[in-house]
C-alpha cells in the first residue's frame, strides 16, 4: 500500500554548476551539428576544471567539408556557453579558458548497426532501459520537490543576469523537502540553497537576505512556514564557483535532468546525443506518454518504462505502472500504446519533431516540465495524444 503521508526531498543545480557547463557546451555542439544537418550524429561529452575544458567524443555529416568546418567553430561554440552563463573568473573566464576539443568522425561500425539500409528500418543506437512519469501534484504533471528546486534557481539565474542582483554568482544548488499529506504536496519542512557569491564578504545570512524573497515568490502560497528549516550557504563563503571550484562533466545528472529520485532512471545520460540514441529520445517518447496517459485522466501517476537493443528498430517492452491510481489496466495502457505512437527510433523523432537544433535550452533546470515551445522545443511536454489514447482503449 502506497504511503500519503511522508517527506520526499529533491534537489537541482544550476547552469553555472560545473557538470551543467559541461551539459550546455555538448548540447550546443549538438545544436551547431543539427542546424547544418538534421540527420546528423553527434556524440560529445566534454570535462571542464581550473582554466580548461576538454572536449571529446564522435560526430558525423554526410558532407565532409562541412564536418571540418564546424569541427573548427568548437572553441567558438564553447566560450560562448561560458559567457553566457557568466563566468568571468580569473582561473575559469570565457575569453582565457583554454579549450582542446578532441571530437573526431563518427565510427563506421556504429552507423553500419543503426543506419537504415534497403528493407532494414533504423535501428536503435544503443541498448538500454528509459523510463517516464508523470504525476497530477502539480500543473506541469511532475513530482514537486523537484519542479519547484528548478523553479529557484531559475529565479535566481534571472535576477543575477538582469543586473537586479549583482551579487550573485553562476553556480548554485538547491534542495527542498516537501511534506505530503495524503498524498499531496503542502509544505516543506526544509529549504537548502548553497550559491556562489560575487562579495568575498558577504555572510550566510547576508545571502539568505538576498535570495529568501525569491525563494518565497517561488513558491506555493503556505508551504513556508514558521517550522520550515532554512539552510542557505551552510558551510559559510563560496565565492569560488564552477569548475574553477570543482571538475565537471557531461552527463553527471541524471536525476536532476529527470524527476529528481521521484521516479525510476535507465542510467543514460541526455545531453550531448543527438535523437537516434534512444537514451535521449526513448527517455523523452517515455515522458511524453506517461503525461499524456495523466492528462488523459487515466492514472494520477504513471511510469512507463521502454527497452531496446543496439540496431533494432522496435522496442523490446513497453511496461506501464499506474501506481494503482487508475481505474484502467496498465496492460490495456500498454497495448493503447502501441497503437498511438511508433516507438522506433525514426518513429519518435518524426513525431517529437526532434531533428532540431532544440538541445542547449535543455541543459540546465530539467529536461521534463518545461512548456512546448514554438519552434519545436520540449515537444515531449505536449499532451496531444490524450484523445488517441482513449479512443484506443
Amino acid at each position: 500500500m502506497a504511503r500519503n503521508n511522508y517527506i520526499f526531498t529533491s534537489e537541482s543545480v544550476s547552469e553555472g554548476h560545473p557538470d551543467k557547463v559541461c551539459d550546455r557546451i555538448s548540447d550546443a555542439v549538438l545544436d551547431a551539428f543539427l542546424a547544418e544537418e538534421p540527420e546528423a550524429r553527434v556524440a560529445c561529452e566534454t570535462f571542464a576544471t581550473t582554466n580548461r575544458v576538454v572536449i571529446g567524443g564522435e560526430v558525423g555529416l554526410s558532407d565532409q567539408d562541412k564536418l571540418h568546418e564546424y569541427m573548427g567553430r568548437i572553441d567558438e561554440i564553447a566560450r560562448a556557453c561560458i559567457k553566457d552563463i557568466g563566468y568571468e573568473q580569473d582561473k575559469f573566464h570565457h575569453e582565457t579558458v583554454e579549450i582542446t576539443n578532441l571530437l573526431h568522425e563518427q565510427s563506421a561500425h556504429i552507423a553500419q548497426g543503426v543506419d537504415a539500409s534497403g528493407d532494414k528500418d533504423e535501428g536503435a543506437g544503443d541498448q538500454g532501459i528509459m523510463f517516464g512519469y508523470a504525476t497530477t501534484e502539480t500543473d506541469a504533471l511532475m513530482p514537486a520537490p523537484i519542479q519547484y528546486s528548478h523553479a529557484i534557481l531559475r529565479r535566481l539565474a534571472e535576477v543575477r543576469k538582469s543586473g537586479a542582483e549583482p551579487t550573485l554568482g553562476p553556480d548554485a544548488k538547491s534542495q527542498l523537502s516537501v511534506v505530503y499529506e495524503n498524498g499531496t504536496p503542502v509544505g516543506v519542512s526544509s529549504i537548502v540553497l548553497s550559491t556562489q557569491h560575487l562579495d568575498e564578504t558577504m555572510s550566510s545570512a547576508d545571502v539568505r537576505a538576498v535570495v529568501e524573497p525569491y525563494i518565497r515568490e517561488t513558491l506555493p502560497q503556505g508551504w513556508i512556514s514558521d517550522a520550515t528549516a532554512w539552510h542557505v550557504n551552510p558551510t559559510g563563503k563560496f565565492v569560488i564557483g564552477g569548475p574553477d571550484g570543482d571538475a565537471g562533466l557531461t552527463g553527471r545528472k541524471i536525476i536532476v535532468d529527470t524527476y529528481g529520485g521521484a521516479a525510476p532512471h535507465g542510467g543514460g545520460a541526455f545531453s550531448g546525443k543527438d535523437p537516434t540514441k534512444v537514451d535521449r529520445s526513448a527517455a523523452y517518447a517515455a515522458r511524453y506518454l506517461a503525461k499524456n496517459v495523466v492528462a488523459a485522466g487515466l492514472a494520477e501517476r504513471c511510469t512507463i518504462q521502454l527497452s531496446y537493443a543496439i540496431g533494432v528498430s522496435e522496442p523490446l517492452s513497453i511496461y506501464c505502472d499506474n501506481h494503482g491510481t487508475g481505474e484502467v489496466e496498465p496492460a490495456k495502457i500498454e497495448n493503447a500504446i502501441r497503437q498511438v505512437m511508433s516507438l522506433t527510433p525514426r518513429g519518435i523523432r518524426e513525431k517529437l519533431q526532434l531533428n532540431r537544433p532544440i538541445y542547449q535550452r535543455t541543459a540546465a533546470y530539467g529536461h521534463f516540465g518545461r512548456a512546448p515551445e514554438a519552434d519545436g522545443g520540449f515537444s515531449w511536454e505536449r499532451t496531444d495524444l490524450v484523445e488517441d489514447l482513449k479512443s484506443a482503449l
